[in-house]
């Protein structure tokens, strides 16, 4: 491990031939039945299981648990970074990996929020270090990485995963049943479908693209059909992201780039 019990690596060791691993986060309020600490803690269990699995390639740094929420603020429990800040910190905090001498990089993601300010932080860091240090650099959310098991493939009988809906809550309920309330689920009242905006992730994308605050597309801060999870359904998904995730990050220690390029 990185930072957690082992000494901290020399670079000969593990400069060129690790992946660091640094899990990101959210805390924001999953409906009235969910943690509000759940993406954070479903993404460490990901990258624990994941350092775990493959010891001698991965070193896991802390999960950073706070995210870009803002889109969430209106229900209470959701602590937030402004987008172009979250933005900066990712920056910040990879660079110091980079200038410390390691070359691959992966940034677990765990809630959608993050994806788009955590791009730009890429595109930022490659501008940055390209030219110098050339590391590699990558954003995996976890559910993309997951596949078809996260796009309505049986056992899941709800199209994607959106949020606090039954794939969040299947997980949930394997991983830390202790932080879910059952008796609490609530299907939210949610817009009507337009063919274009899928506000659950039911619509496949067509090059249209709404943003809205969570208040104006969900009645109390869920998603989906949070009613349908199961712990063995959130055992299904977990396996399939954690064999996805470790299969990427032995691929990826692997990796090489632009070796003719003048540097």
């Amino acid at each position: 491990m990185l930072f957690h019990a082992a000494p901290y690596p020399t670079l000969n060791q593990h400069r060129a031939d690790k992946v660091v691993l640094l899990p990101l986060g959210a805390i924001e309020q999953h409906g009235p039945h969910l943690s509000v600490s759940t993406d954070t803690d479903i993404v460490t269990q990901l990258a624990q299981q994941a350092e775990a699995q493959l010891p001698d390639t991965v070193l896991l740094c802390p999960t950073l648990p706070v995210g870009s929420s803002h889109h969430h603020l209106a229900f209470g429990g959701t602590l937030s970074l402004r987008p172009e800040l979250y933005t900066q910190v990712v920056v910040d905090l990879v660079s110091s990996l980079v200038e410390a001498g390691f070359e691959r990089i992966v940034l677990l993601n765990g809630h959608g929020g993050n994806i788009t300010p955590v791009r730009q932080a890429l595109a930022l860091l490659s501008h940055r270090f390209d030219r110098t240090n050339s590391p590699l650099i990558a954003l995996a959310t976890y559910w993309e990485l997951g596949g078809k098991a996260f796009a309505g493939e049986a056992p899941m009988e709800s199209p994607a995963l959106s949020h606090a809906c039954e794939y969040e809550t299947s997980l949930m309920l394997h991983l830390f049943p202790e932080k879910v309330w059952m008796d609490r689920v609530e299907r939210a009242r949610r817009p009507a479908p337009n063919g274009y905006v899928g506000w659950e992730d039911d619509e496949p994308y067509r090059g249209v693209t709404v943003f809205k605050q969570t208040e104006f597309i969900s009645s109390n801060g869920s998603s989906g059909e949070p009613q349908k999870g199961t712990a063995d359904k959130g055992k299904h998904l977990f396996e399939t992201a954690l064999n996805a995730l470790t299969e990427f990050l032995s691929a990826f220690s692997k990796w090489h780039t632009s070796e003719w390029v003048n540097k």
